[in-house]
């Protein structure tokens, strides 16, 4: 068999292997950043080069003594090197026989929860890494509430450092036990145990020789089966335009992304907010639209698919509008009921009004009140006027103009936001949307400003 075959039947599995993408979170030191480097060592995803280069590293920093320190193959930045921490969040890529995997390594320090939220934001899984030595931590309560809020359904507590109270059942048990209870405090659905030693290997790819007392999965093979029921294609159809495209006299194509849901060619859809009614003409699924108008047209489309919409009738449709089937139409306003974490140095002070993006979408909105921050290593719900960094709280936001919006537990595309400042341009906020308020008229842009605009529909 000829190389040029090879390739194209490497390519060929590749491609029909599915993705899980997982993040790894934990307290300082607790191995996260170690064990992603086993897995990669482990199934031969190192090239010579940078093992090489590891092994230098490794006598150059002396965090692990003769061994190899496989936390650097993840800690690239100097800094983190230096102090032996994560900053940033790394994401790393590898595979197996069975999937394809997507890593994100978070920090595990409190003031780098937005970092940690952004990784968390695109997982299916999360292995949360409890030290076996240390045992539960505040740390572990505050990730296990950032993974549960962003609703990652696949949960696995890989307890860390077997290797150092001698793989002992009675505290892994122990730890076991006190988890239970913090999981069924968040109303956790699916959640792991597993007891592993990253530095040595124990349980990461092949099952551990010093813990015949665990008849469990791997990790490696718990996160190769692991079922991701969440299928986009088969949620409500969801199209955000992106871009008008008018190309000629003759043509004019609404283009974006299927972010859920599929749609056919003659089905009934609306367009939202303004509620106007049509039907699909033509789904056209390649780029190629030119004065020729040498399209590549197809009878069905499904997420997460670019296309480019005609429609029957015409009908006013801009940039952030959403096409949805007129039988699955979401609810449509301009007050939310929102989960917010904050990521700016400076605070959020309820009235200043911000940029509100939202899939295509981009409005003005304020947040007229703080419902309660939660206190996220207690799940203590406290009292505030104004949110700091990595602060996350209830909130109510108002919006100049509607949108239609799903809640995130329904759709994660066009149920979550950022907050963009109006002066900087900074990211400054991350939402998710929990519920849908009526539409309220009339709202003023901000209390910091004198007049007021009428709401647009």
């Amino acid at each position: 068999m000829s190389n040029i075959t090879n390739i194209e039947k490497f390519l060929k599995e590749q491609e029909n292997k599915d993705m899980l993408r997982f993040l790894t979170c934990g307290s300082v030191d607790d191995g996260k950043s170690t064990l992603i480097g086993r897995m990669l060592y482990d199934s031969k995803k190192v090239f010579e080069d940078q093992l090489s280069t590891l092994k230098n590293e490794s006598k150059k920093y002396g965090t692990t003594d003769e061994e190899i320190d496989l936390a650097l193959l993840i800690d690239g930045l100097q800094s983190e090197r230096e102090q032996g921490i994560t900053i940033d969040v790394a994401y790393r890529f590898f595979t197996t026989d069975k999937r394809k995997f997507i890593i994100a390594d978070t920090p595990g320090h409190e003031q780098y929860t937005r970092n940690m939220v952004t990784g968390a934001s695109t997982s299916d899984a999360a292995v949360i890494l409890i030290d076996a030595t240390k045992k539960i931590t505040t740390q572990t309560r505050r990730h296990s509430f950032i993974v549960n809020l962003l609703g990652i359904e696949h949960i696995i507590v890989a307890v860390n450092k077997m290797d150092l109270v001698n793989f002992d059942q009675n505290v892994f048990e122990e730890i076991k036990s006190s988890y239970k209870k913090i999981a069924d405090e968040l109303k956790m659905k699916n959640v792991y145990f597993i007891p592993i030693s990253a530095l040595k290997g124990d349980n990461v790819i092949n099952p551990s020789k010093n813990m015949n007392w665990y008849k469990g999965d791997t990790l490696i093979h718990l996160l190769e089966n692991i079922e991701i029921n969440e299928d986009i294609s088969e949620k409500n159809f969801r199209f955000p335009v992106q871009y008008v495209n008018r190309p000629n006299l003759k043509f004019r194509g609404y283009c974006g992304t299927i972010v859920s849901g599929s749609v056919r060619v003659g089905d009934e859809i609306t367009v939202l907010p303004s509620g106007k009614t049509t039907r699909v003409k033509s789904i056209i699924s390649s780029s190629d639209i030119t004065e020729k108008n040498r399209e590549v047209t197809t009878n069905e489309a499904y997420a997460p698919m670019a296309i480019t919409l005609t429609t029957e009738d015409e009908i006013d449709i801009s940039r952030g509008d959403m096409i949805v089937h007129t039988d699955a139409i979401p609810r449509i306003s301009n007050t939310l009921k929102v989960m917010l974490v904050w990521m700016d140095e400076n605070p959020m002070i309820p009235g200043r009004t911000y940029d509100i993006k939202r899939a295509t979408s981009l409005v003005s909105g304020y947040f007229e009140h703080i419902n309660y921050k939660v206190d996220v290593n207690t799940y203590e719900r406290i009292q505030t006027d104004k949110l700091e960094l990595n602060d996350i709280a209830s909130c109510k936001i108002v919006l100049t103009r509607p949108l239609a919006v799903d809640t995130y537990k329904e759709n994660k595309h066009t149920g979550s936001f950022i907050v963009i400042d109006r002066i900087t341009n900074n990211t400054v906020g991350a939402g998710m949307i929990v519920n849908v308020a009526r539409r309220e008229g009339d709202k003023r842009v901000s209390p910091e400003r004198k007049y007021t605009e009428t709401e647009i529909a």
